[in-house]
């Protein structure tokens, strides 16, 4: 269970409190996703995380962001290669990359884990693009090879079965956690069953 951090969500919270709560409630990663943060606000704030939290801390599209703060990274379409970004992380490093069909599989081959979606449109990623379902979701789970597929995309905590019945190794989650007062509660929902 991964939790991806959003700007508008934590609406003025700590995210390592945050982050914390999570963890508390069954969230095994965290992917650092601040689009309004500057390089060094995001990271002062992953190397926070990463001191506080006992779980995988990511940092979204800045790979330069995560070697400086020996966190992980995860990978657009739009951004560095993954190629180039294991050149610039640690031997290691998560690296994981966002696939939203077998077509965009080309470049991503070397990361660690593919987030594969978005499962149902979402109104926390403008740019995600058309809703896969499952049936999209286990097309990239075949070509996948054994790599870990994560469903993301407005996942709903009743979804878990499913991801977890198409192939896939987990889910991440934004509003689905970060939307309600109770983070450990949220994540909660999310993690049993």
């Amino acid at each position: 269970l991964m939790l991806v951090t959003d700007d508008r969500l934590l609406a003025g919270r700590d995210p390592v409190a945050v982050a914390r709560a999570a963890v508390a409630g069954g969230v095994t990663a965290v992917q650092l996703r601040l689009k309004e943060a500057s390089a060094r606000e995001l990271t002062a704030l992953a190397i926070r995380l990463r001191e506080a939290l006992p779980v995988p801390v990511l940092v979204n599209d800045r790979p330069d962001v995560a070697a400086v703060a020996g966190c992980g990274v995860h990978l657009g379409p739009d951004d560095l290669p993954v190629a180039l970004a294991r050149r610039l992380l640690p031997p290691g490093a998560i690296i994981g990359a966002s696939v939203g069909s077998p077509a965009e599989v080309a470049g991503n081959e070397g990361a660690d884990y593919w987030g594969v979606g978005p499962w149902r449109v979402t109104s926390t990623k403008a740019d995600a693009g058309a809703a896969i379902g499952v049936e999209g979701f286990q097309a990239v789970v075949r070509v996948a090879g054994g790599k870990p597929c994560i469903a993301i995309g407005a996942i709903r905590p009743e979804d878990r079965a499913d991801v977890m019945a198409a192939g896939g190794a987990g889910i991440a989650v934004v509003s689905g956690i970060l939307g309600g007062d109770d983070v450990a509660a949220q994540a909660r929902r999310y993690s049993v069953g």
